[in-house]
């Protein structure tokens, strides 16, 4: 595994990333010391967006959808159960 000079590294962290990105792995040295190990991700697996509407015609909602409960709504705000 190649071993990089800490000052190397910074003057070309864009060129060594893309290297790792590929699969490169390769060691970071300070003063000829091993610091860090670097290497590549592993993929990020990702779920498909699920869409807006996609149950477009499965379902229906009633035309009173939204006064559907009122009068118990209102008996319960108003202290009558």
């Amino acid at each position: 595994m190649e071993k990089v000079n800490i000052h190397d590294a910074k003057t070309h962290l864009s060129r060594l990333v893309d290297r790792a990105a590929k699969g490169e792995a390769f060691i970071i040295a300070k003063a000829g010391k091993a610091m860090v190990k670097v290497v590549p991700l592993e993929p990020i697996e990702t779920k498909p967006l699920q869409r807006t509407g996609f149950m477009v015609g499965q379902m229906t909602v009633p035309d009173d959808f939204d006064e559907m409960g009122r009068a118990e709504i209102e008996a319960m705000f108003n202290g009558r159960s």
